[in-house]
């Protein structure tokens, strides 16, 4: 089966995830993700369409000329001389041709017959390969391709000296027990190696590149985050940890960078990835229910897959408080802030949790604390950053500015610094005043509600994490987003460094 066998890894994010409606990347977010891939260990990236506009032709110039030590550099080309000509000249590694073979698109897009298709893909092909670099071709729409025709014209390239040739699912239509089948009986007749493009019209694009796998395909096709057209493409996070937690397979993915590389897409593309999507998600490692959670604290693998850790890619465990949290998980959680109740008060504050819970309420880490300090009747101490004054400075011609003073240690300091909004200006001005010297890091921020009208009432959350791991969550609610924000922040930061 699969156990030990190389599967190369090739990410398309630049190229189709890019293609995914309401994103678009700037050269400089191209260049980060395409070094941030090389680091995470991907064989081969698409870092675009050269002829489609002036601005991707010098991005993927530029990806192609950065030296990354561990990939290769693609580029897409119709089977046109001028598309592959332009690829060529941007110095790509590979040149990723491609031509529609199903009847449908055949007919209704580019409007040739069968033999002039076939004509078409090899002397592309014979082009790239005189050209001396290396080259795939894909028969678009090949899930919905006849098979003896499809056949036919992959042996044709592969008769023209193609490396690999790529079977995609440009629709999303395939079954995996079909896609299962398919690869099977082109893998049957094919010698060269086969690669998988699969989308996600149906959610099946992560089980279709498994079973694409399974049947002898020994590359896969994915995006940072499953983005792409339409419902997207298989994503590289769910794609590698099955392969290599599930099949036992190998790739050169170095797996702990994968949260990173996630988060770094969310960033530059404002798509955000769904608390409860898999491996990446902020609840992909999260529990709340005392069943799970008293487990997991025992031993992590009772209720995670313990073939794949939160370690394993970057993540963090957490436990959530809530309506479900158990008295093992809020005493741990406590015991963790030096806070010792006794029986009586745990049972007092697991009340107090409930209770807010149930009014639809989400706790965080601060406002267990609160009700612990208020039980145990304890004071909860002075702040470590006493917030003094936060200001703006933002526009359309004007890189977004934040100032922000605060009493830290008992010192009034101010700081300033930039970011790519008002919000991310200013926490990053606190990131500034606080976090770089203490090792704290920002890793969540959500806004939970807000109310309607010009008015509007926005609250925040906000998670860090110290150089030990130990997490803090706390919340803010305010008119001004900004000053929510800046709040909330300061409020982690302060129970982190009190405990």
């Amino acid at each position: 089966m699969l156990r030990d066998r190389q599967i190369t890894i090739f990410d398309t994010t630049l190229r189709d995830g890019e293609q995914t409606p309401g994103v678009s990347l700037t050269p400089q977010q191209k260049i980060d993700i395409a070094y941030q891939l090389d680091k995470l260990g991907v064989d081969i990236i698409e870092a675009g369409f050269p002829i489609a506009s002036e601005g991707d032709r010098e991005s993927v110039r530029s990806i192609a000329a950065a030296g990354l030590p561990s990939t290769m550099v693609c580029g897409l080309a119709r089977v046109l001389s001028k598309d592959i000509d332009t690829c060529i000249d941007v110095g790509v590694d590979m040149v990723h041709t491609f031509v529609s073979t199903s009847d449908i698109q055949r007919i209704h897009t580019i409007k040739k017959s069968r033999e002039e298709v076939l004509d078409m893909a090899v002397n592309a092909v014979d082009q790239i390969k005189d050209s001396g670099i290396k080259c795939m071709f894909s028969a678009m729409d090949a899930t919905r391709t006849d098979l003896d025709y499809l056949i036919q014209i992959f042996k044709a390239v592969e008769d023209a000296k193609c490396d690999i040739i790529n079977v995609p699912d440009t629709v999303g239509v395939m079954a995996p027990s079909g896609m299962y089948n398919l690869i099977k009986n082109i893998n049957d007749e094919i010698n060269i190696p086969i690669d998988t493009h699969c989308h996600n019209d149906f959610g099946l694009a992560v089980a279709n590149s498994l079973m694409a796998v399974e049947a002898g395909a020994s590359q896969a096709q994915v995006t940072i985050n499953g983005l792409g057209e339409r419902a997207g493409n298989a994503d590289l996070a769910e794609t590698v940890m099955s392969l290599q937690s599930i099949y036992g397979a190998r790739t050169n993915i170095n797996t702990e960078y994968i949260v990173e590389t996630a988060r770094l897409v969310e960033r530059y593309t404002g798509i955000a990835i769904p608390a409860h999507t898999p491996v990446v998600g902020e609840n992909a490692f999260a529990h709340e229910s005392g069943i799970h959670t008293h487990g997991v604290l025992e031993k992590s693998d009772t209720f995670e897959p313990g073939i794949m850790t939160p370690e394993m890619v970057g993540h963090t465990r957490r436990i959530v408080l809530g309506k479900h949290a158990g008295k093992h998980a809020i005493r741990k959680s406590l015991e963790s802030a030096n806070l010792e109740p006794t029986d009586e008060q745990l049972n007092l504050i697991i009340e107090r949790v409930k209770e807010i819970a149930d009014k639809g309420k989400k706790m965080t880490d601060a406002d267990l604390y609160a009700i612990a300090f208020a039980v145990m009747g304890k004071p909860q101490g002075k702040p470590v950053i006493d917030l003094k004054e936060v200001s703006v400075m933002t526009g359309n011609i004007t890189t977004p500015t934040a100032v922000v003073k605060a009493i830290v240690d008992g010192e009034e300091r101010v700081a300033s610094d930039v970011g790519i909004g008002p919000v991310d200006a200013a926490l990053n001005a606190v990131y500034e005043i606080s976090g770089k010297h203490t090792g704290i890091k920002i890793h969540d921020f959500r806004i939970e509600a807000v109310t309607g009208g010009s008015d509007a009432v926005a609250e925040v959350i906000i998670g860090v994490q110290d150089e030990r791991g130990r997490m803090v969550t706390a919340r803010a609610a305010n008119a001004d987003i900004v000053l929510a924000s800046v709040e909330a922040l300061v409020t982690s930061i302060n129970m982190l460094l009190q405990t």
